[in-house]
């Protein structure tokens, strides 16, 4: 008598294989039997007409404070993520000392738009090292499992307090200490270690974060844990302004410490050849001898502008931005007087606001053919009609009255999609070229972070929704390739070895998806972080059921309540 059986279900298992029909049982936490007939259940799933799937492996979240408080980690939970991986782009929590609990919420703040006073309220700080950060995180039951990496911004300013955050020059010394807390870090389970050398991370006041110029030896420096502890990975983005002088001391550092390295990579409108001279850099690193690859994201990467988001066309306009600490209602009240229409849409933009965002933002204020309608369900890969400036021209409203007139219609609540990233031709050419290439991995869903802009979290569900379905503007993909990315590939690279397949003995972590029903659903602001907090959240339909460690943790898109889900320390 098996604890499950998911009867007849289309196994798709994760490592490529061709899909086949047949029964899935689990024992307790494991796969008893993938195929074939098995025997009774005390619970039986009929997955007739739908996929049975491995839980989907996120390695690209920011969760790190949400996590300590939060048990379903939605909606990244919701989209059938059973297992994720924080403490990416070099912001994270640990290690901290009391003093500078606020600018490392900052940080976070700046960089990912997590919103400040809901990390003040949320974060309850009961640690300072990061092996206690891990045990804190190991003391909450959860829904899915999570899993954390060391990032470089607090381990610097740890180590060297306000020299780090001026970004001074670590001192031997300084680089000493940071190598021997990364090594603390993944002995007590971190599964590797990040940093960022990118002009688009910046703190709420506009400053660049502390590792932004952090010199070769520097990160060569820390990089010599992972040779003394055997395993980890190393990540980064970075601005790439000397590519041939990244990618030499990202090679030595592979080779001298045998270390995977991955570094997230999008194509850049003011230079559409530059992803490819990456890709051309990672496989000749890869020539050479170093484990080198680029983390990729499946759609493009964009912000979703809207007047209860972080931003809006007209962010930038003084007599708009005196309106944005107001609550939503009264603030959309305000816009709909004509008189203070005609003042904004007569107003500039003001270069002391531009100045504030990441540099990939700032068009927001001009480009309003790059802007498109949103629509329900969202449309990702919206063509030209759709734009402001093409549905303005049916009109006899300039863009901006178009724009502004669009936004403060029905309840306020419509929403625009500027793609930032991976877009620069109009369609998901160079995506699918991205998406496809060996060398890359796929990621960047951004799964808590970005809260007031993106809700990219919804990134496996588009997989199988757009690009294995639905996609009518070019090539789709595979299945059965789809659900390797998501499952075996990205386990397998950062170390998650009983997770990412459907075999016997692994890890019982499964979806159960009604293809046909898979639907995404229009992004929605939520308001239920601590203090009130805002977040994009997005639904989806389809998922008849996620499974963590034997145990149905959603079923129909309904939470069971049951709490499976723990820290994954890497090494155990």
């Amino acid at each position: 008598m098996h604890d499950i059986v998911i009867r007849g279900g289309t196994i798709v298992d994760g490592t490529g294989a061709a899909r086949f029909t047949g029964d899935v049982a689990i024992d307790g936490d494991k796969i008893a039997q993938v195929g074939g007939k098995a025997g009774p259940g005390k619970r039986e799933i009929d997955a007739d007409g739908q996929l049975v799937t491995p839980g989907w492996v996120d390695v690209h979240t920011h969760y790190d404070g949400q996590a300590t408080w939060d048990p379903v980690l939605a909606p990244s939970s919701w989209h059938g993520a059973t297992t994720i991986l924080m403490g990416n782009c070099g912001v994270g929590f640990a290690p901290v000392r009391k003093r500078d609990h606020e600018c490392l919420i900052d940080l976070m703040e700046g960089v990912e738009d997590i919103p400040g006073i809901a990390l003040a309220e949320g974060l309850k700080w009961d640690w300072e090292s990061f092996p206690d950060y891990l045990n804190a995180l190991d003391r909450l039951p959860r829904a899915i499992d999570v899993a954390a990496q060391v990032s470089h911004h607090p381990l610097r300013v740890y180590v060297m307090g306000d020299r780090a955050v001026r970004r001074e020059k670590a001192t031997p010394d300084d680089i000493e200490a940071m190598s021997r807390l990364t090594e603390e870090a993944l002995r007590a389970g971190a599964f590797g270690f990040t940093t960022s050398r990118t002009d688009q991370h910046k703190t709420t006041s506009g400053d660049l974060v502390p590792g932004r110029y952090s010199e070769e030896q520097e990160l060569l420096g820390i990089a010599r844990a992972f040779k003394r502890v055997g395993r980890g990975t190393y990540g980064m983005l970075s601005d790439f302004e000397d590519e041939a002088g990244e990618f030499r001391w990202i090679t030595e550092l592979c080779k001298t410490n045998n270390v995977p390295f991955w570094f997230l990579l999008t194509d850049r409108s003011y230079d559409p050849e530059r992803w490819r001279r990456l890709m051309g850099g990672v496989r000749k690193a890869r020539a050479d001898g170093a484990n080198v690859t680029a983390q990729v994201a499946g759609r493009p990467v964009g912000i979703i502008l809207g007047l209860t988001t972080s931003l809006t066309p007209f962010a930038a306009r003084p007599s708009f931005a005196a309106l944005l600490k107001l609550p939503v209602a009264e603030r959309l009240a305000r816009l709909r007087d004509p008189e203070l229409r005609a003042k904004i849409l007569n107003e500039e933009s003001s270069e002391e606001l531009l100045a504030i965002l990441p540099p990939l933002q700032r068009p927001i204020a001009t480009r309003w053919d790059r802007q498109y309608v949103l629509g329900d369900p969202p449309d990702y890969e919206p063509d030209d009609s759709r734009s402001i400036a093409a549905m303005a021209a049916k009109t006899n409203l300039t863009p901006e009255e178009f724009c502004y007139d669009y936004l403060i219609g029905e309840n306020g609540d419509r929403m625009l999609f500027y793609p930032v990233t991976n877009y620069v031709f109009g369609d998901h050419g160079v995506v699918h070229e991205m998406i496809t290439d060996p060398a890359t991995l796929l990621g960047l869903g951004d799964g808590g972070a970005h809260c007031g802009l993106i809700c990219d979290s919804s990134l496996p569900s588009y997989m199988l929704s757009h690009w294995v379905r639905d996609r009518s503007r070019g090539p789709r993909i595979g299945l059965e390739f789809a659900v390797k990315r998501l499952t075996s590939e990205t386990a397998d690279f950062f170390g998650f070895n009983d997770r990412g397949r459907l075999a016997v003995g692994k890890k019982a972590d499964v979806n159960i998806v009604d293809l046909p029903k898979l639907r995404l659903h229009h992004p929605e602001m939520r308001y239920d972080l601590p203090a009130g907090g805002k977040r994009l959240v997005q639904r989806v339909d389809g998922y008849e059921a996620t499974i963590v460690s034997g145990m149905p943790v959603f079923e129909r898109g309904e939470e069971t309540g049951a709490r499976p889900g723990k820290l994954v320390r890497a090494g155990r």
